[in-house]
């Protein structure tokens, strides 16, 4: 299955896009009373937002669109792209902003048709994870085995490149949702190398449904997100700015991602996304330019949204 069919399938959870909820701690069998948003000292009712950019690292284009919102204040959260040739550029960034934050967007597969990247592990590592070129393959078909054991080494050797480089990562999530929705055996470990790292994971309570397995395999002290924003490739470019502010309307109590993709549309960026626009750069301007907005910091003042980070959950995680 595509990553476009999973996520028009996972859109298929709500007619508008906006899976609604709140972060809980939650066990294989109970789901405890007290909410992130309790846990955090915030006063119930509050409607708590982190604003999340992925796929730092792809490209120039999307690092200095990442860097500038991030610095403007409105998107306060990221993820980087360990295997990406231009990884190097945002580990530096990350090690000259330490109270930055930003986690690592594991990632084992290379989806454009001309712009490509390969592993960190060594490749006779995780041969199951390669194409005939050595990359990492574009898609995994249904008939595709990727080996668990090979999945292992390489997080593992992405997250230790990200901290010999100087990041110390607040999070992790998984590229295109890989990690989350192939299965028990491959979630088990992107959850076992978290726990071992001392990382919160993103995952999503409303996955739940369609992925019992991932409820059965968090403990008491992981940390769920069961609300989330984020736009489909169905949604006409003219909608976007009303998308977003639909959906900080309609948010309800509790703590909400909304995972965007900000991006120059340079020539740059053109030339690596040209095969398709979904997730391209006109994609990802779109994006820089409504987070970047006074029309979206307007919204949070006029809805009471208040700006939260990884960092601050992970802090309080630890007891910190």
């Amino acid at each position: 299955m595509s990553y476009r069919n999973r996520l028009e399938k996972s859109n298929k959870w709500t007619s508008a896009l906006l899976i609604i909820g709140s972060f809980l701690f939650v066990s294989p069998m109970t789901i405890s009373a007290q909410t992130l948003a309790d846990r955090l000292g915030y006063p119930p009712g509050t409607k708590l937002v982190i604003i999340h950019a992925d796929d730092l690292g792809e490209t120039h284009a999307v690092n200095a669109a990442a860097i500038k919102s991030l610095e403007a204040g409105s998107v306060n959260s990221a993820s980087l792209m360990v295997p990406c040739p231009w990884f190097p550029e945002i580990a530096d960034y990350a090690k000259s902003h330490p109270g930055g934050d930003l986690g690592l967007h594991l990632t084992l597969t290379s989806e454009r048709v001309y712009y490509r990247w390969g592993p960190v592990a060594a490749a006779d590592k995780v041969p199951s994870l390669l194409d005939g070129n050595g990359y990492f393959h574009h898609d995994w078909e249904q008939n595709q085995h990727i080996n668990a054991k090979e999945v292992e080494i390489e997080l593992r050797a992405q997250i230790e490149r990200a901290i010999a480089m100087g990041v110390r990562p607040t999070h992790l999530d998984s590229h295109q949702y890989r990690l989350i929705m192939n299965g028990k055996e491959l979630f088990d470990v992107m959850l076992r190398v978290a726990h071992e790292y001392k990382l919160p994971v993103f995952v999503n309570r409303d996955w739940f449904a369609d992925y019992p397995y991932l409820q059965e395999s968090l403990g008491p002290d992981d940390i769920v997100l069961d609300h989330t924003v984020t736009i489909g490739p169905e949604l006409l470019p003219e909608k976007w700015a009303e998308f977003y502010i639909s959906a900080l309307k309609q948010l309800k109590p509790g703590v909400t991602e909304f995972v965007i993709h900000p991006g120059f549309d340079d020539e740059e960026l053109r030339a690596a996304t040209r095969e398709r626009s979904t997730w391209g750069s006109a994609w990802r301007q779109r994006d820089f330019d409504f987070f970047t907005s006074n029309q979206f910091r307007q919204i949070l003042v006029q809805e009471n949204v208040k700006l939260i980070t990884w960092r601050e959950i992970a802090n309080m995680a630890a007891g910190k």
